[in-house]
């Protein structure tokens, strides 16, 4: 245990923490959003004192968990874009962004929580980088022409509904489904998409508040 004026080990500990808080919420909150914050106090194995301390209500780290997957989502994106190759960039983006397991958690938590206007511009940026890479991977002629920004996020979405006990495993049946949908975006000829494609600001609603 650091000593009372061992500011460097608090800090050491308080992150430590932190970081058990963030995981445990991710566990908890995947497996049923309502559940109280304690119970998250109780699987990170601190007191509730700790996580009161660095998040005043249950809000509060909804909030922190799902910003947290919306910048990585964004620094996965910004990475792709440096990538010289459209399609390889396209592609790596959608991989990492599966394992990274982003979508999970803010589909679970979409609604549950009053976004901040930053994560509203990120999210505005997210839409951004999105296109971004949609339209290089087009100029390759390797993605089939119907396919829109807001299709990725539906790739994405079923990716991150597999899961089974065994985390490894859930990685590896995710990234097999990846590589079927990654296959069917970029086939050639054969039959159009059914219906119209899902059209910019389709899913907003999930991020009402009930």
């Amino acid at each position: 245990m650091p000593s009372p004026n061992d500011t460097s080990g608090r800090r050491k500990q308080a992150a430590l923490n932190d970081e058990a808080i963030l995981e445990a919420a991710r566990e908890v909150f995947l497996n049923d959003p309502r559940s109280p914050i304690s119970d998250v106090a109780k699987h990170a194995g601190v007191g509730i004192s700790a996580l009161y301390r660095r998040y005043p209500g249950k809000e509060d780290l909804l909030r922190k968990l799902c910003h947290d997957g919306l910048r990585r989502y964004n620094a996965e994106a910004e990475a792709a874009l440096a990538e010289p190759d459209g399609w390889t960039a396209f592609t790596g983006f959608l991989g990492r962004v599966v394992d990274a397991d982003v979508h999970s958690l803010t589909v679970h938590l979409a609604g549950t929580f009053t976004p901040t206007p930053e994560m509203g511009a990120d999210a505005a940026r997210s839409g951004e980088l999105a296109d971004a890479l949609v339209a290089r991977a087009h100029a390759t002629g390797r993605l089939r022409a119907d396919v829109v920004t807001q299709d990725i996020g539906l790739v994405l979405e079923s990716c991150a509904a597999v899961r089974v006990p065994d985390r490894a495993r859930t990685a590896e049946l995710r990234r097999r489904v990846l590589a079927m949908l990654v296959d069917s975006l970029a086939r050639t000829g054969g039959s159009d998409l059914p219906g119209p494609p899902p059209a910019p600001g389709e899913f907003a609603w999930r991020w009402r508040r009930a």
